[in-house]
């Protein structure tokens, strides 16, 4: 198994994978590893796995993921959820006060869904199988919520496909570390000094995005030409797109109980 370094640094975003199923002795060992590991608030662990495996089921994912084919060849599927609906149904049974059916639980359960996420990867990873993230996770939120049957205050935050890769894809670059990092407070950057940090990022992204004759053409097209304008241009992460995804999260989370159904009043008004 690989150390956590050598995980970490031989993590590649994994997009084909062999038919190869994984066995429930290593599921079983990275969640239960995952879990017992992965620091939580309060220790109240508010998130929940949703593992699916079945194809048909896992075909219902694909269409709600945007028809991503590696969904369909990965053999097994994980929704991370921000989930506070064990606890408060503890509360309850308890006599306790109701809480975290509230933006600021929310904040924390979708926190702690990422923390477990990044976890069971690892584990995944140190076993040498191949993951991939899925953003489309927020776009589908409420519908995937849905399918899952997740019910009030738990919500879906990401998912990752795992699988024996059948690819070896090249690693992705990243910004100079002092992009990152700040001393003490926080350090803006100069436009000299960010056009130095971004160089070589748009100079590779540019020729990758370059290399796929559709992309390409589509760029063309639409006058695209530079790696910053890919990135918002309707072929990539449009803002108009991100506007109505926004609104639809908001809706998510009204609709399970994490912020007011009627804009500008608490839960304690309504």
């Amino acid at each position: 198994m690989k150390t956590v370094a050598e995980t970490l640094t031989a993590h590649r975003s994994i997009r084909q994978f062999k038919p190869d199923e994984i066995p429930q002795t290593i599921i079983d060992e990275v969640l239960h590893e995952a879990i017992m590991g992965t620091s939580s608030s309060g220790n109240l662990n508010s998130y929940s796995l949703i593992v699916t495996r079945d194809p048909e089921r896992k075909r219902r994912l694909y269409e709600l993921h945007s028809e991503q084919e590696f969904v369909l060849q990965a053999p097994l599927v994980i929704t991370f959820c921000a989930d506070w609906y064990r606890t408060r149904q503890w509360l309850e049974l308890r006599g306790a006060r109701d809480n975290f059916n509230n933006f600021l639980g929310y904040q924390v359960a979708a926190n702690e869904a990422m923390l477990i996420s990044q976890s069971v990867t690892l584990g995944f990873e140190a076993r040498g199988y191949g993951i991939c993230y899925m953003g489309t996770t927020l776009q589908a939120m409420q519908e995937i919520a849905d399918y899952l049957n997740l019910p009030e205050t738990c919500l879906p935050i990401t998912t990752i496909v795992v699988g024996v890769p059948d690819e070896q894809p090249e690693r992705r670059e990243r910004l100079p570390m002092r992009a990152y990092i700040h001393d003490e407070t926080y350090q803006e950057v100069s436009p000299s000094e960010l056009e130095e940090l971004y160089a070589a990022r748009e100079e590779s992204g540019w020729q990758r995005y370059m290399s796929m004759p559709h992309l390409r053409a589509l760029c063309e097209e639409g006058g695209i030409t530079s790696l910053a304008q890919m990135y918002t241009s309707p072929y990539k992460y449009d803002p108009d797109a991100y506007a109505a995804t926004s609104q639809q999260v908001l809706e998510a989370l009204r609709g399970r109980g994490f912020l007011p159904s009627t804009p500008g009043l608490s839960q304690t008004e309504e």
